[in-house]
């Protein structure tokens, strides 16, 4: 990881001033780095050592804070992990800006790997995540999205750049079709099951651990699997108070629908649909060579159900 924020430091070099300083904002900030750290782990359990594994690390992680500066703006967001988004202390234009700039840059990187493949896989990753955010897009202030409806949009959202991530470490070892497709399979389901337990913590976090206020999903008028949940449960009432709330974006009721999420057993529910995932993940694994590596893919699928951030 040392070596992927190394790349990323030279990448982010820029002649413009500003790209460089809200690129290092934002990089800067704190992040889990997952993706990069599942790319690598993944190479570690397949046998891959070689250096392209540091570069498309560094890329994954470009898209995905470029993905971060546009949704902050889409979403009108004022604070990502504790302190405030770069659109709220740059501006809107910088922030949509500089995301155009980190899509490019990654885009350069991709072909340091000399692998079509490779920019196929990144190529068609972008596209489908820029499908689920207009497809959530869509669905803002819709509460009568199902579960099928939701699962679309962060299977594209969040977990195709999971799925990517993991499958590039077995396109860049040259491994069989049926390892990359584990390899896949485990990325995709880790990364449900993160966005699943993201949209828990929404109604059941802390505001101070997440880094973000509690409700943002709400106020933004995003119907998540927690609401979806509790309308199906809840009485004719609770449903009514909560489509209302999606539909308004309405904040006066929150701790009225924190309640009713609590007490239709909707958290309980939606952690269940994050465990059987995770357990999907899991399973993708039996075909890779057991070791400290994919010891530690185990367990962090085992341990994502536990976060609080």
């Amino acid at each position: 990881m040392a070596e992927v924020d190394r790349v990323i430091a030279q990448r982010l070099d820029s002649g413009v001033p500003l790209v460089g300083q809200v690129s290092q904002y934002i990089i800067s900030a704190g992040g889990k780095r997952i993706r990069p750290a599942l790319l690598l782990l993944m190479a570690g359990a397949i046998g891959y050592k070689g250096p392209q594994r540091h570069n498309l690390a560094a890329v994954v992680e470009f898209i995905h804070t470029a993905t971060l500066l546009h949704d902050d703006v889409v979403d009108e967001s004022t604070l990502r992990r504790g302190r405030p988004t770069a659109n709220e202390s740059f501006g809107n234009p910088a922030s949509v800006l500089v995301g155009d700039f980190l899509y490019s840059r990654a885009f350069q990187m991709m072909v340091d790997s000399g692998e079509m493949r490779v920019m196929e896989i990144l190529a068609d990753a972008t596209n489908v995540i820029a499908e689920g955010e207009v497809l959530q897009l869509m669905n803002m202030h819709d509460a009568s999205l199902d579960e099928a409806g939701y699962l679309r949009v962060i299977r594209s959202k969040t977990a195709k750049l999971f799925e990517a991530s993991t499958r590039l470490a077995a396109v860049i070892a040259g491994s069989t079709p049926e390892v990359e497709m584990a390899c896949a399979e485990y990325g995709q389901a880790l990364g449900t099951a993160f966005q699943v337990i993201d949209d828990v913590l929404d109604y059941d976090g802390d505001a101070q651990e997440l880094g973000k206020n509690l409700g943002d999903d709400l106020r933004e008028g995003k119907n998540t699997l927690p609401l979806i949940i509790a309308m199906q449960r809840g009485t004719a009432h609770e449903k009514d108070t909560i489509q209302r709330a999606i539909e308004n974006g309405e904040m006066d009721g929150l701790d009225e629908i924190i309640q009713i999420v609590r007490r239709t057993g909707a958290l309980e529910a939606t952690r269940s649909a994050a465990s059987a995932e995770a357990e999907r993940a899991i399973a993708a694994l039996i075909k890779l060579p057991k070791g400290p590596y994919q010891e530690a893919l185990h367990e962090l699928a085992a341990q994502l159900l536990d976060r609080r951030n």
